[in-house]
């Protein structure tokens, strides 16, 4: 039985693969139906930093609010939702610590469907932070001047982007050995990349040693390319560089995360 139980886990067809990985991407959003209170930071962080952040630097960036929403909408969606990808690695590494994982290793299942269920369900997290960002700002006044399909696509790019970077959060939620260190981890790495970009005040009133820095920075191309969208209906290279540095996180982290994942469950 335990032959048979390995050779299914082990072995298990593309297809198998991916209707388990959805099947746990379901229970993933049934987590989140029966404890709603997951969903308080990308519910409330959208509005309580729209909100501040717009009537706090509006007036002294771009000399009042309505001016400065089109500049600080794309930056809040891009902080935000990224942000709210390190719950991918927390809760993974709450999961492994139950030993909810052990109990799905017994199970005649694809391997690598809990950890793919995870990522995939996280993606309803991303959505929610979106709409209601674009919610928050529409509420306030802003008309995206590229109209509702460019909106949307600047959402999808979005929520693949934090998609791809929530890999490197669930690398080290495999890795690491408290929920605590996952998250204090990925604040170190991500708040910097945030905070020092484009989102919320313009790179040319930077200092010159910082600006190099901030056009660099693939949050910056990010929230550049997500301005383009909304702001001016245009496909611009920042589209495609971050399309790209998206598809490379992935081609890196998935592997190794996998690798990393197997070896521990």
């Amino acid at each position: 039985m335990q032959i048979a139980e390995s050779q299914l886990t082990n072995k298990s067809s593309l297809r198998q693969a991916i209707r388990n990985s959805l099947t746990m991407a379901y229970r993933g959003i049934l987590k989140v139906r029966r404890t709603p209170e997951q969903l308080f930071d990308v519910t409330l962080q959208p509005i309580l930093f729209t909100l501040m952040f717009t009537y706090i630097f509006g007036g002294a960036i771009s000399g009042d609010v309505l001016s400065y929403l089109p500049v600080i909408i794309p930056g809040i969606l891009v902080q935000t939702v990224i942000t709210t990808s390190i719950v991918t690695g927390v809760q993974l590494r709450e999961d492994m610590d139950k030993g909810v994982f052990d109990r799905f290793k017994s199970l005649p299942i694809s391997r690598i469907a809990p950890l793919a269920g995870a990522l995939l369900a996280d993606t309803l997290r991303y959505t929610i932070a979106t709409t209601l960002t674009f919610t928050m700002g529409y509420i306030m006044g802003y008309r995206p001047e590229g109209g509702l399909g460019y909106v949307m696509l600047a959402g999808v790019l979005v929520v693949f982007c934090s998609w791809a970077v929530s890999w490197i959060f669930a690398f080290f939620g495999v890795i690491s050995r408290t929920a605590s260190s996952v998250q204090g981890i990925s604040m170190i790495v991500l708040f910097p990349l945030t905070f020092l970009s484009n989102a919320f005040v313009p790179a040319d009133t930077m200092p010159d040693w910082l600006q190099w820095f901030v056009r660099i920075n693939p949050v910056s191309h990010l929230v550049t390319a997500v301005r383009e969208l909304t702001n001016s209906g245009t496909i611009g290279w920042d589209i495609m560089i971050s399309l790209i540095g998206a598809l490379v996180i992935v081609a890196i982290f998935a592997p190794i995360t996998v690798r990393a994942y197997m070896r521990r469950t």
